[in-house]
């Protein structure tokens, strides 16, 4: 047998042909470097008394950008592995052989990884840009001296080690007689003589790429300063994730960093994504970058802190990543620039980011909250560069690649700069820091992380390990910050109510719940409803295609508790869940006592609607639905009957059919299906553009339909929203079945 398929994970085969000499990773999402090698498909052999890795040559890319809201196509890491790990790009490596790593796909898809594997090793790629970002003209020229010296004089095109072949409509040859050819949309026939194997990329609704390492849920407090453990392996460690933080500063949680699957991280801490306030990013490597798209999926956008130019270096790898406008950025994040060099105070958390050496724009952050006898500290030194290689880096000559004395003095006694707790990358190599050059700094506790190894005995003598979610407390929380949150949730729940009338509420339990534990069962009338807190629950109905996520400040069966009826819906918790017990009969009277009961049944009964349909199903909070229901048209058409939009609104199909025409080929749109959005990415090239015939012809119910229309400016606010709109804009292509554009897969 010369072909061989492995189902590595959902969305990810391997196909091994020997014979020719190819090795095929299909599918690349985030950490599938780490799936091969939990699987043993990659290994560690040697030629010659030169270790080195097996792996994948080649990488066959999804044809859809984004699948159920996670990203399909992220090659950095396993074209990392491919020239590095497995030598494939070091000079006199028994594997460097010549032959350069294949990507195989779509022109829009492969475009789109060339150009974020460019931004990922380079990040800002002159000093124009640089200066544009904000600095001066000899603090650019200083940090591209230092940039083109990790990348040995020049900024090389990802053409020049990476080999790209388009897979349109026709068969195509990858090398040695291995044929690939698209059968559907992300579909493939691989071929090698008489032998063949089928690849499907495409997840099933509502699934998603799984996490390559066992996390174990952990329970929380929300202290007054406090460090979360996320993370201290590195992008190649398939048992924990890469190095990474959670700060806790009055009860408000913080990321630093977005590696890859971190909301599978959050979930087993029992945070939910809505609850992260901001996250301050070092640097745009995947192990730090990859998690963004994640925590967009909320219904606000995310505080976003770094200094001006590593956010102009992120920027731009993630809109090449996505081929959008760099504009678009501010569509999902909360821009909040960090001077560097100098204290950012955030509500009382101190923030100072460093410049830290490194091949894309880097600082190491220190933070700092005022106590009892002066600042607690904690620095986060991730991806710095070792003492050795930084003293190897200084140039005498000005204009030449590298670093002056002075720079590396300062860099190193930043570095060294004593905390109360501080957390080191010692990953080693060109570009990662050594532990001893820690041995002597004065701070108490010090932690080593992103590598994928065991520590040595005498790193074990320098610094400590912090297994995934231990909590370092700097300063203890001496007030419920729950509390606090829940009387902030039911004020703009119910803006009209006096606040003093909210305490009839607020006068209840904060209660917890273990991870997978039902806590409103369908079929009984619930004698409590919850108001979300922490944590993330599923809904889970009838259907089993419609279960989704709600996050903190959503109410659990509050239409079951108003009626004073059996819950439709069974509400399961998937971590550590805290959230406000409501008694049922204490809320229904509320509700009748403070506010007309009529009204917001009315308004309710459009949210349980919208709820219902693919876009609002998942993050979307009680309060942010209630302005989209009040704001909310509903169209009720008998069989026959045309409908034509309002320009400005976007459309969403509650029940029955409606086609584009009279013809019997016309295209035909069933429930969730939706459209009307496409202004909101007028900027972007389209793939492929629906007939303008097609595009001008009515809309006739085929059946007694419901659609519903809501203002186009409110949803374009709502980052998971819009996010969904994003994946049904962009998967119109010309691959793909047939269908009306504009609507959900």
């Amino acid at each position: 047998m010369s072909i061989r398929k492995l189902v590595v994970a959902n969305g990810i085969c391997y196909v091994e042909i020997p014979a020719a000499g190819i090795y095929l990773l299909c599918g690349a999402p985030a950490d599938s470097v780490k799936h091969l090698l939990r699987r043993g498909i990659i290994q560690t052999t040697e030629v010659n008394g030169v270790s080195f890795e097996n792996g994948p040559n080649a990488i066959l890319l999804s044809d859809s950008m984004i699948q159920n809201g996670h990203l399909c196509n992220l090659s950095e890491f396993p074209i990392l592995q491919m020239l590095y790990r497995q030598g494939m790009l070091i000079p006199n490596h028994p594997n460097n052989t010549g032959i350069k790593p294949k990507l195989i796909g779509t022109p829009e898809q492969l475009a789109a990884q060339l150009r974020y594997i460019h931004r990922g090793n380079y990040g800002l790629i002159s000093a124009e840009e640089m200066m544009k970002a904000g600095v001066s003209e000899a603090y650019a020229d200083e940090l591209m001296r230092i940039k083109l010296k990790f990348a040995f004089g020049q900024i090389a095109r990802p053409e020049a080690f990476v080999d790209c072949h388009v897979l349109a409509g026709e068969p195509i040859e990858i090398g040695n007689g291995v044929s690939i050819k698209r059968l559907a949309h992300n579909v493939f026939d691989i071929r090698h003589g008489e032998e063949f194997v089928e690849v499907d990329l495409n997840l099933a609704p509502r699934a998603t790429y799984p996490c390559p390492y066992p996390l174990s849920h952990v329970a929380v407090d929300r202290h007054y300063f406090a460090v979360i453990h996320a993370g201290d392996g590195d992008g190649w460690d398939f048992n924990r994730p890469a190095m990474g933080s959670v700060l806790i500063h009055q009860g408000r949680v913080y990321l630093i960093d977005a590696g890859p699957n971190i909301h599978y991280s959050l979930d087993a801490l029992g945070i939910g994504k809505k609850e992260v306030a901001g996250i301050f990013h070092t640097h745009a490597h995947d192990d730090h970058f990859a998690g963004l798209t994640n925590l967009l999926q909320c219904d606000r956008p995310l505080q976003y802190f770094a200094t001006p130019l590593v956010r102009a270096s992120v920027t731009r790898k993630f809109c090449a990543l996505l081929s959008i406008p760099e504009s678009e950025f501010a569509n999902y994040f909360d821009i909040c620039d960090l001077e560097e060099g100098k204290w950012n105070d955030i509500m009382g958390l101190e923030v100072k980011p460093t410049m830290s050496p490194h091949p894309v724009e880097t600082t190491v952050f220190n933070f700092r909250v005022l106590w009892e006898g002066g600042y607690r500290t904690y620095a986060h030194l991730a991806d710095v560069a070792s003492f050795k290689v930084l003293d190897g880096m200084v140039s005498a000559d000005a204009s030449a690649p590298g670093l002056s004395v002075e720079r590396v003095r300062a860099t190193q006694a930043a570095y060294l700069e004593a905390t109360d707790l501080k957390k080191i990358d010692i990953g080693g190599g060109m570009i990662h820091g050594c532990a001893s050059d820690f041995a002597a700094d004065t701070t108490p506790r010090l932690l080593l992380a992103h590598i994928s190894r065991d520590l040595t005995q005498c790193e074990r003598r320098i610094g400590s390990g912090a297994p995934f979610g231990t909590v370092d407390v700097l300063i203890p929380g001496e007030q419920n910050f729950l509390l606090r949150d829940a009387s902030e949730l039911l004020k703009s729940y119910f803006p009209s109510v006096p606040v003093e009338r909210l305490h009839m509420l607020l006068n209840n339990r904060i209660v917890t719940f273990n991870p997978e534990t039902i806590m409103v069962q369908a079929g009984k009338v619930p004698q409590e409803i919850y108001l979300l807190l922490a944590g993330k629950v599923e809904i889970l109905t009838q259907d089993p295609n419609s279960a989704h996520f709600l996050f903190s400040g959503s109410m659990l069966a509050e239409s079951a508790a108003i009626h004073d009826s059996a819950s439709e819906e069974t509400y399961r918790s998937v971590g550590f869940v805290q959230a406000l017990r409501l008694p049922a009969d204490l809320y229904r009277n509320f509700v009748e006592r403070f506010l007309s009961s009529d009204e917001l049944l009315k308004v309710r009964k459009v949210e349980e609607r919208l709820r219902r349909t693919v876009l609002f199903s998942d993050a979307v909070t009680n309060p942010m639905l209630f302005q989209l229901a009040k704001n909310c048209g509903i169209s009720r058409l008998q069989a026959g009957r045309r409908f034509k939009g309002d320009a400005g609104q976007l459309h969403l199909i509650g029940k029955g059919r409606l086609a584009r025409g009279k013809d019997e080929k016309a295209p035909v749109m069933g429930k969730g299906e939706f459209w009307g959005y496409d202004s909101l990415f007028a900027a972007m090239n389209r793939v492929a553009e629906a007939p303008a015939a097609e595009a001008d012809a009515p809309l006739i119910a085929l059946d007694s339909a419901e659609v519903y229309s809501v203002p186009l400016k409110l949803v374009a606010r709502i980052p998971v929203v819009r996010w969904k709109l994003f994946e049904a804009f962009r998967n119109t292509h010309p691959y793909a079945a047939p269908r009306y554009r504009g609507t959900a897969r």
